[in-house]
């Protein structure tokens, strides 16, 4: 299997255990001397190729705690701490998940490596005084959800007069309110988007889905998350805006996954319009097949095949092979069996809204096939020449294109704001 592609599915098994509930903050550690240089809170480089991450570690005595910011993985237990000397070793388990880290320190810094599912990487950690926190521009609305409040980030419009919202929703997996994810993916497309169109004038609405970052304790039981509790959770925030005076229409905007669940909202809240960017037309079993057909062994895609149809007829699957186990984790299948029995093409046909398809031409993960096929049920289709998934420009060559998704750098296509600025404002 690809690099690439084992390195996306390790951030699926950890969305899946940051969500689970812990019995214990810390194991009681074994009698040892500890080097108070390690005391302290770390920030630290794993040098995955292409894509390095940034984690965190909070280091006490007998405890510890490990975060992945990028994934909205925070203060997770250190389920094992062990000093000796000038070196330490730690161990994380998220959901069977085993991580270990092992480091020394030399020169106020701890090297070392950190290794998961049999890939090791070096890892370099360097004293963390939290001057490296992100900066907050907007204001931090709790809208009433099922099971609590789902924490969202509202920026208004420039102007600070009444204005239309648009609600923005991210894709699959564990993408934050940014539209970052995974091992290092951080492209900031998604805060870009939100902030661009509130300069002008379009207030924004974007937000982490329950079971990430600011929304993980939404969630004690990663299995009983399905497409209907996230789609109900958009629904929420759309009754929410709605009742709100300084909005004056209500849009949606959803992204790759973003758009199914946009889609389903629409129907239970009527919204003024939908734009929908890199979203499927079909089913989701038959999108995976076939993009695991370009990346897998023909013996693996046989398998994953005959997983995904017994996920589909309702059964769990336990036997699955090494290299399959993070894309198709059993905590994870309740999941993918409630997204596989939606056709989006079919959903956004039982609305009557103005709907724009936006597809860009470098997508890797959407393509034309679906862009067609959801655009049957559409207003609008529009095509943006050398976009890719993550809303950058981008060339057609897949190590090109991958590498816009861990620089936040890069701008937005050009030709993106100002086609879903204009309409918006035009409806």
């Amino acid at each position: 299997m690809k690099r690439w592609l084992v390195i996306c599915l390790t951030a699926i098994a950890l969305l899946a255990g940051c969500s689970s509930t812990q019995e214990n903050n810390s194991k009681k550690q074994e009698e040892q001397t500890v080097n108070t240089q390690f005391l302290g809170e770390w920030t630290g480089t794993i040098e995955v190729p292409q894509s390095p991450l940034v984690i965190n570690i909070s280091l006490e005595e007998a405890k510890g705690t490990f975060s992945v910011p990028i994934q909205g993985l925070k203060n997770f237990p250190i389920e094992t701490l062990r000093y000796n000397g000038d070196t330490v070793d730690i161990t994380v388990n998220v959901q069977g998940q085993k991580m270990v880290i092992k480091g020394t320190l030399a020169d106020g810094k701890i090297e070392g490596t950190f290794t998961q599912s049999g890939a090791t990487f070096p890892v370099t950690f360097i004293p963390n005084d939290g001057s490296d926190a992100e900066e907050v521009t907007y204001k931090e609305v709790s809208i009433p959800v099922k099971d609590g409040e789902l924490k969202v980030a509202l920026q208004p419009a420039a102007n600070g007069e009444p204005s239309p919202v648009a609600i923005i929703i991210a894709g699959s997996g564990p993408t934050d309110k940014n539209g970052n994810s995974t091992l290092g993916l951080s492209n900031n497309s998604l805060k870009m988007l939100a902030e661009q169109l509130a300069e002008n004038n379009i207030a924004t609405i974007r937000y982490d889905k329950r079971g990430l970052g600011d929304n993980t304790a939404l969630v004690k039981n990663p299995t009983d998350v399905t497409i209907d509790t996230f789609a109900n959770d958009v629904a929420s925030i759309i009754a929410y805006v709605k009742a709100q005076p300084s909005f004056t229409s209500v849009h949606v905007i959803g992204h790759s996954e973003g758009a199914l669940l946009g889609t389903l909202a629409a129907q239970d809240e009527a919204v003024d319009t939908l734009t929908l960017i890199a979203g499927t037309g079909r089913a989701i079993d038959e999108v995976l097949i076939e993009q695991l057909s370009a990346q897998v062994s023909p013996a693996l895609l046989e398998e994953s095949k005959e997983i995904i149809s017994k996920i589909k007829n309702g059964e769990i699957v336990e036997e699955i092979s090494n290299d399959l186990q993070m894309m198709f984790a059993v905590p994870n299948q309740p999941y993918l069996a409630s997204w596989i029995k939606y056709n989006p093409t079919e959903e956004l046909k039982q609305l009557n809204n103005p709907t724009l398809i936006i597809q860009g031409t470098t997508d890797l993960q959407t393509n034309e096939k679906d862009a067609e096929t959801l655009g049957t049920a559409a207003t609008e289709l529009v095509y943006i020449e050398g976009m890719n998934h993550v809303l950058k420009e981008a060339p057609q060559d897949r190590a090109a294109n991958f590498a816009t998704y861990s620089d936040p750098s890069l701008p937005l296509h050009e030709e993106l704001l100002p086609l879903i600025e204009k309409f918006i404002k035009n409806k």
